[in-house]
């Protein structure tokens, strides 16, 4: 048990996912009657052990040598293939947007074409905004089928992912609804999506929908990528996409281990830095190189902190405030805001009218 524990704290240093996502990405192969194992074995992954992580880089080898047997970047999960070359041409034609809110307006109608069975919406309103991935057909027979739950976890993953890197940055969610119940693999969402990740089941008489909520700000950054930048990202893609901006990356969930460890102190970068036997600008290179930053990790650790106390408990918002390291509640509120669009006490009455149907 001792050593299982070890190995499993080890993989997850290692970005690893849990082996729920592998078996959804299957589901298209099930479904064809066509046998999975040679794919599984030329990308090294061995399934006989339900607990045991896949390492990232063999996950993103199984991702693409699916889209090469089936013809299909969709893995064989809708009712018309998406075609291998697809992602390459959604990238291309997102490079001249001005902005990520046109870059998604133009992913919408791309992907309206290529995967009719999904629809992809953006709604902005007071300083808030919501990515929609709606189903137009049932997916599945069963809401929780493993393929219909990779189907939303894959398009979700692959936009966020792609928005990331044409802002040249990553993009924190600051909830996400899934249209099914809580699967077994949902302890991964916190380090994939968002420490708020939530599941409203839907029923088996309607289609869901996926609601991925963030700051409209976002929408309004500048796409920082050129065709030079392409070539480069397009080498491995796309199931190179599921390696980039994610929140289990070594140096990255080290830091963050760190900063939350040390709360409500607030530990500086040069402290992060001689905890980890590494110089500051060594540390600052590490973590730049995992696409992240420092003020990042703290950012969006003391965001994942608050939605999760605010959403969950009863604690005052001062007692939120002291615990994450604010000097004052005053700063709290100002990097709530910045966070939300809103302060503190509106997001908590927010989410409270949710839970309660209103």
């Amino acid at each position: 048990m001792l050593r299982r524990t070890i190995e499993n704290r080890q993989e997850r240093s290692q970005a690893t996912v849990a082996n729920g996502f592998v078996s959804g990405m299957l589901a298209g192969l099930a479904r064809r009657g066509i046998a999975s194992k040679p794919l599984l074995t030329a990308a090294g992954i061995d399934l006989a052990d339900p607990d045991k992580r896949i390492p990232i880089a063999r996950y993103a080898a199984l991702y693409n040598l699916i889209n090469t047997a089936l013809d299909d970047e969709g893995f064989g999960l809708f009712t018309q293939p998406m075609r291998r070359g697809s992602f390459e041409f959604l990238c291309r034609g997102l490079l001249s947007a001005p902005t990520l809110a046109e870059a998604l307006q133009r992913a919408s109608r791309f992907l309206h074409l290529v995967l009719p069975d999904l629809a992809i919406s953006i709604r902005r309103q007071q300083g808030r905004a919501e990515l929609r991935i709606s189903e137009t057909r049932h997916l599945a027979e069963q809401p929780d089928d493993p393929g219909r739950i990779f189907a939303f976890e894959w398009l979700l993953r692959l936009l966020h992912g792609l928005c990331c890197w044409l802002a040249g940055r990553g993009l924190a969610l600051d909830s996400v609804i899934f249209p099914y119940r809580r699967p077994a693999h949902a302890a991964d969402y916190a380090l994939i999506f968002t420490e708020d990740s939530r599941f409203a089941p839907t029923l088996a008489s309607g289609v869901g929908t996926l609601v991925a909520s963030f700051n409209a700000n976002l929408l309004d950054l500048p796409i920082r990528r050129d065709e030079a930048a392409l070539a480069a990202f397009l080498d491995g893609a796309p199931g190179k996409i599921t390696t980039l901006y994610r929140r289990d990356r070594e140096m990255v969930i080290r830091v963050r281990d760190r900063l939350r460890a040390g709360l409500p102190g607030t530990l500086s970068l040069d402290e992060i830095a001689d905890q980890l036997h590494l110089s500051p600008r060594t540390l600052h290179r590490r973590l730049g190189d995992e696409g992240s930053s420092f003020r990042e990790i703290k950012d969006a650790l003391r965001r994942d902190m608050a939605l999760a106390r605010l959403t969950k408990t009863k604690d005052s918002i001062a007692a939120v405030a002291a615990d994450l390291g604010y000097a004052d509640t005053s700063a709290f509120y100002r990097a709530f805001v910045e966070w939300t669009g809103m302060a503190p006490v509106h997001y908590r009455q927010k989410w409270a009218g949710k839970e309660a149907g209103l």
